[in-house]
This record gives C-alpha cells, sequence and structure tokens, in this order.
C-alpha cells in the first residue's frame, strides 16, 4: 500500500514535461507564431493568391467583356486555341529573346561597373549614388525619357548622329530592324543598377585577406578573379541572374509606353499579348489562360533554378 501510494503521488505531482505536458506549450506557441505572421499573410492571400486562383479559374471559362454577357465553364477550351495560335507563340519567342538580351548584358555590364566601384576611388560615395540614379525612377518615366532620346526629329540620338556626319538618323522605334534591339539597350539601362547594387553587396563580402594572400602568391588581375572573387561571387550571382531573367521575362511598363508592342508586333512581349486579348478585346478568360501558361513557364524557371541551389549546385 506505501509503494502504491507512492506511486500515485509521484505521478500527480510529476511536472507536465511528459508528450501529454508539452503538447499544449508546443501549440500555444503556434498559435503565437501564426498571430504574429497573419497581419503580413492577410495582404498576401488577398492581393497575391487571390487574384491568381481567380485568374487561373477564369482560363477554364469564355469570360468575356459586357455585363450582359453570362460566363459558361468551357474546359480546356482555351488552352487547345492557345496552341494553334501563332500570334502567341511568336510573342512568347518575342519575350526569351527580349529576356536574354536584357539579362545578359545586365550582368555584364553590371559586374564591371561593381568592380569598378568596389576600387578606392575618390568621390566613390558619388559614383555609387548616380549608378542608382535609373533604378530609383518610375518604368513609365524611364519611357517617356527614352521615347524623347529616340525621337526621330529632335531626339538627342539622331542630332548626335547628324552632327558627327554619320547620316541623317533614323526612327528607331518604328523601324522593323531597329525597334527590339532599341528598347532592349533601354531595359538594359533602366534594370543594370539592381543588379549592380547586388554584386557589389557580394564583392563587398568578400574577405580582403584572401586577395591579398593571391596577390603574394603572383597572381594577377585576372587570377584573383578567377579563384578569389568569383568563387564568393557566384551564389550572388546565380540569385540576381534568376531572377531578373524572371522580372524581364513578365515585362509590360517599359515596353508599352516606348512602342506599344509595334511595330508590326516586333516588340509584342506575352504581357502585352495578354494584355490587348483581355482589355482591348475583351476575351478575359483567354488571357487568363495566357497568363496560365506564363506562369507555369516561370514556375519551371524557379523549381529548376531551387533544385539546383538546394541540391548543392553552388559552390560554398
Amino acid at each position: 500500500m506505501t509503494l502504491a501510494n507512492a506511486t500515485v503521488q509521484t505521478g500527480r505531482d510529476a511536472p507536465p514535461g511528459g508528450p501529454h505536458g508539452e503538447r499544449p506549450a508546443r501549440i500555444s506557441r503556434n498559435a503565437g507564431t501564426w498571430f504574429l505572421v497573419l497581419p503580413a499573410l492577410i495582404p498576401i492571400l488577398v492581393l497575391s493568391v487571390g487574384p491568381l486562383l481567380y485568374g487561373i479559374a477564369l482560363a477554364f471559362t469564355d469570360a468575356q467583356s459586357g455585363r450582359t454577357r453570362s460566363t459558361r465553364w468551357t474546359g480546356v477550351l482555351n488552352f487547345q486555341d492557345l496552341l494553334h495560335d501563332g500570334l502567341f507563340w511568336d510573342s512568347f519567342r518575342i519575350g526569351l529573346v527580349w529576356a536574354v538580351g536584357v539579362t545578359v548584358p545586365q550582368f555584364v555590364l553590371a559586374l564591371g561597373l561593381a568592380l569598378l566601384l568596389n576600387q578606392n576611388l575618390r568621390m566613390r560615395w558619388l559614383a555609387r549614388a548616380l549608378a542608382i540614379i535609373p533604378w530609383a525612377m518610375p518604368e513609365v518615366v524611364v519611357g517617356i525619357m527614352w521615347r524623347l532620346v529616340y525621337n526621330p526629329d529632335a531626339g538627342i540620338l539622331n542630332e548626335t548622329i547628324r552632327d558627327l556626319g554619320l547620316g541623317d538618323g533614323r526612327d528607331w522605334l518604328t523601324g522593323l530592324a531597329t525597334a527590339l534591339p532599341a528598347v532592349i539597350l533601354v531595359g538594359v539601362w533602366a534594370g543594370m543598377p539592381q543588379t549592380t547594387v547586388a554584386l557589389l553587396a557580394g564583392l563587398q563580402n568578400t574577405p580582403h585577406e584572401l586577395h591579398e594572400a593571391a596577390a603574394l602568391d603572383g597572381a594577377g588581375a585576372w587570377r584573383r578573379f578567377r579563384t578569389v572573387t568569383w568563387p564568393a561571387l557566384r551564389p550572388v550571382a546565380l540569385s540576381i541572374t534568376a531572377l531578373n531573367f524572371i522580372w524581364n521575362f513578365n515585362s509590360f511598363a517599359l515596353v508599352y509606353v516606348l512602342t506599344n508592342g509595334g511595330p508590326g508586333g516586333r516588340t509584342r512581349l506575352p504581357m502585352l499579348f495578354a494584355y490587348e486579348e483581355a482589355f482591348r478585346y475583351g476575351q478575359f478568360g483567354y488571357a487568363a489562360a495566357m497568363g496560365c501558361v506564363m506562369v507555369a513557364v516561370i514556375s519551371v524557371l524557379l523549381a529548376v533554378y531551387l533544385v539546383g541551389r538546394l541540391g548543392g549546385g553552388e559552390e560554398r
């Protein structure tokens, strides 16, 4: 009896440290975490996830503009039509050319500028401030400014060509051969600062002692960059390049202001094509199907990038 009483007393007075005692504390901590995250999560759900799900659902309907029109469920009919839409796939090809044509020069030029700004130069703070000016300007303002630069009659580009005696200039934004390269140049100029800032941050995190040790070993500038700078900069470079490609592929405002997709569709990016189908022709369901295809492509690119990172594809 004494042993039994001792056992009962021990069980009654034991601290709630076992599995049954930890469960309420864990639930309380999880509830507190969700309570803190909820204010930031609600806008994401309302403004991002909600419209995305609505757009996906809209892609399976024949939704069109007009209050009196009824919307019917059509299944995958919009996607079947999209497979045979040569104009959409042409815009998709142009979007890939645009994304690659902007992202690659953007990275190369930003890398050179970041290496320059990382040097101990006089007035370096002013150079860094001037380098990020295009980043601080809205895309609409950038588009208007470059339209003035490309103006065939009074633009500074054609005026410079005439002053140098190189010809009479040309209409850069309406020429079939020059429109896309001209727009790509603006995209590189507008997006280079953010890439420069990211790469400059990576350079500043590289230990200076490694460069000094390599220099003492007789390594030249190129060898120091290849063996010291680039391995430390590679994770940042891969991240910012992947993000830049996604941002550039989804571009809309800059090209819309510059050319509105012209001339003859030579600069009609996928986002511009979907915008025209939805708001110019009122085909909301068909435009939503285009959006779903673009979301799928971007998701695949993100998946490949994340698998490369999580699978140990980056040097650490």
